[in-house]
């Protein structure tokens, strides 16, 4: 009678965890808490690299700016750091910087979105699964090929339009990085139309529209979250993009948003500040760190920007 009910109280056991063992079930607790404990160090990383690199920006151009005042930073229009007589108007960096990703923008977001129409609403499933791995593939390019692209290939076919063109200009780094920052923007649009459910699509037929004008007018609007963040994305890479502008858009700081001239963007202003000898603590030497931190505020503010967006329009289907 007594092995009769400990079998019925092993079976009962069993049951309750699904016929499990104890030894399974401490194995399986152990695992997750490693796994918890991975994830979190993970997460605890991305953060503390964070950190780390506000607290070297702060630091190094507190010293910068205990120098050169705010205000002649940000009004200034010169930028000779270098000189005997020195100044810092990092507008003028900050205007090529602008002028450059406003190029590659304004290239990016038709040509994106007309792709990412045509992906999502238009291609054959045979013809997606093709152009879309190609597309993505742009990602992988290195930049300093992009650039020789710019200055080699690029520039010289645009001369044949625009003689007055100089050699080393704005026009043509900035139409190279709206190709280089099309993956974003044509990728994560038409991913995030790929999300509209299809009855919204099935409804705007059965109103009679075409096909153009569903993806215009019911597609575009469901999924705009998803594409504002697209372009936002591409604008934060085109900002902070390096390589590209130093080959092709020259290391002369001009103020001006003329893109036939050549002008030092931010990031190249401090590859070629990387590549001199610099006296370390030197006054030219920390004001790598004050363009940088401008350089990290602009592209802070797309990011809050981009998140804004997300939330101001986004849509749970």
């Amino acid at each position: 009678m007594t092995n009769a009910a400990s079998v019925v109280i092993e079976v009962q056991h069993n049951r309750s965890f699904g016929g499990a063992s104890e030894k399974f079930l401490r194995r399986r607790a152990m695992q997750a808490a490693i796994a918890r404990c991975i994830l979190f160090a993970a997460a605890a990383a991305s953060v503390l690299v964070t950190v780390g690199i506000v607290y070297v920006l702060v630091t190094e151009s507190a010293s910068f700016f205990s120098h050169v005042s705010i205000r002649d930073f940000l009004t200034d229009t010169q930028w000779t750091p270098v000189f005997e007589n020195a100044r810092f108007g990092v507008m003028t960096l900050v205007s090529a910087t602008l002028t450059v990703a406003g190029i590659a923008l304004a290239f990016a977001v038709p040509a994106g979105m007309a792709l990412a129409i045509y992906l999502s609403e238009y291609a054959r499933p045979g013809i997606r699964e093709t152009v879309k791995p190609f597309l993505e593939l742009l990602e992988g390019v290195p930049t300093v090929v992009y650039g020789f692209f710019a200055v080699l290939f690029v520039t010289p076919l645009l001369q044949i339009f625009l003689p007055e063109l100089s050699g080393f200009n704005l026009l043509a780094p900035g139409l190279v990085m709206g190709i280089m920052i099309l993956p974003y923007t044509a990728s994560v649009s038409e991913d995030a139309m790929r999300a509209v459910p299809m009855g919204l699509r099935e409804a705007g037929y059965a109103l009679g529209y075409s096909r153009f004008r569903v993806a215009a007018q019911v597609v575009i609007p469901a999924a705009l979250s998803g594409i504002t963040a697209a372009f936002i994305l591409g604008m934060s890479r085109a900002v902070g993009e390096t390589m590209v502008v130093a080959v092709a858009a020259g290391q002369n700081p001009n103020f001006g948003f003329d893109p036939m001239e050549g002008a030092a963007t931010i990031t190249a202003y401090i590859v070629q500040m990387a590549m001199g000898d610099l006296p370390h603590g030197s006054i030219a030497y920390q004001s790598v760190f004050g363009a940088g931190i401008v350089l990290f505020v602009i592209t802070l503010i797309f990011n809050v920007l981009g998140f804004y967006m997300r939330r101001r329009f986004r849509e749970v289907y």
